[in-house]
């Protein structure tokens, strides 16, 4: 009992602020992306228009379709008409003009094109409009109860909204499961097209913010000026959701001081055993005993009571054949300031088959030969 009220305790004191904490914007949201635990949070389901920050679903999506294999960096995409019509942020394609999807990537990354994001849309799906319901499955998959898409851009669109909480929740998925987005999310300035076209990011933060990795910017008349900050200090990643700013530079100001927040007051801790794990004896078995390993894990705490971490292990002394590797064997339990953090499964390593009774025979045949 006294276990389980530390454990809440602890949860309690990570989800208190460490500091009073304000920003000018309506709705934002600050989560930490190996855990996914949010940090600060406020009007963080209101549905507003997201503008271009969309396109972080638009490169999700496209992200999966190279991972899929139906697409490649190298592919070469060709310009529809409909991709040209675009308007607003663009790199001016021309109907059929060609460009690889790396380019295109690096256009929509840089400086929000929505010529090359439609096309892109198009090179996936066939069509932005099946593009689009992909877009939507696949925020109701990963729990955007918030969202509708209506385009693959963030142009103005009726019912074209999403929400701080949800933005987040596809901005850690995006740079969790997609780190090479990274490439082109953090690219000051660079050119296309041999040079003649130049790029030079929307997010200013890539520039003047220490860490900065990426992600998305966006802005209409509707929308205000929105942002998907991410920045990565000391191990940790943090993502900044800012929406409905007054102002281009309000979004960064609001951006920064979630992020210094994040990085001033908590820490990602990797769990470990802090000792090696020695091989647990197997009753039984065709083998003796069983190689122990620690599942991969990390911790999100305070930076107080990170610097207070104990760890404790808690190993079965022996185990009944057969044992399949992921069978739990022990726990390691980590604590601070008297509060369980976490408990983290001690696995087998591998698979130990029960022994056979022709095996087993010739193990005391063996046995009784040597003790004569």
């Amino acid at each position: 009992m006294k276990r389980i009220a530390a454990f809440f305790c602890a949860i309690l004191l990570l989800t208190t602020p460490v500091r009073a904490l304000e920003v000018d914007a309506p709705a934002a949201l600050l989560m930490e992306k190996e855990t996914g635990t949010v940090l600060f949070a406020k009007g963080e389901h209101q549905q507003l228009e997201p503008a271009s920050v969309t396109k972080v679903m638009t490169l999700l999506l496209v992200m999966e379709a190279i991972d899929s294999g139906r697409l490649n960096w190298d592919t070469t995409v060709t310009a529809s008409a409909h991709a040209c019509s675009m308007g607003g942020s663009q790199i001016w394609l021309k109907e059929n003009e060609q460009m690889s999807v790396a380019d295109m990537v690096k256009a929509v990354c840089v400086v929000s094109a929505n010529d090359c994001a439609v096309a892109l849309a198009e090179a996936v799906s066939g069509s932005e409009e099946a593009f689009v319901e992909r877009m939507n499955r696949r925020a109701a998959e990963l729990g955007m109860a918030d969202t509708v898409f209506r385009n693959a851009t963030g142009l103005p669109a009726a019912g074209h909204v999403t929400s701080a909480a949800d933005i987040a929740v596809m901005s850690r998925e995006l740079i969790l499961r997609h780190p090479d987005i990274r490439q082109y999310t953090t690219i000051w300035m660079d050119t296309l097209r041999g040079g003649q076209s130049s790029l030079v990011n929307t997010n200013k933060l890539i520039r003047f913010y220490s860490g900065a990795t990426g992600l998305k910017t966006g802005s209409t008349d509707a929308a205000g000026y929105c942002l998907s900050a991410t920045a990565e200090r000391d191990g940790m990643e943090l993502i900044a959701v800012i929406l409905k700013d007054a102002t281009s530079a309000q979004r960064f100001e609001d951006a920064k001081s979630l992020l210094n927040h994040g990085f001033a007051n908590y820490a990602l801790v990797n769990v470990t055993a802090g000792q090696a794990l020695l091989p647990v004896a197997v009753s039984l078995g065709a083998r003796a005993t069983v190689q122990p390993v620690l599942e991969s894990r990390s911790v999100l705490l305070e930076k107080a009571a990170a610097a207070a971490v104990e760890r404790e292990v808690s190993m079965a002394p022996s185990v009944e054949a057969p044992v399949a590797t992921g069978d739990r064997l022990g726990t390691l339990t980590v604590t601070s300031g008297g509060g369980v953090v976490a408990e983290v499964p001690i696995l087998a390593g591998e698979d130990v088959p029960r022994i056979t009774y022709g095996a087993m025979a010739l193990r005391l045949l063996r046995s009784a030969f040597l003790a004569s």
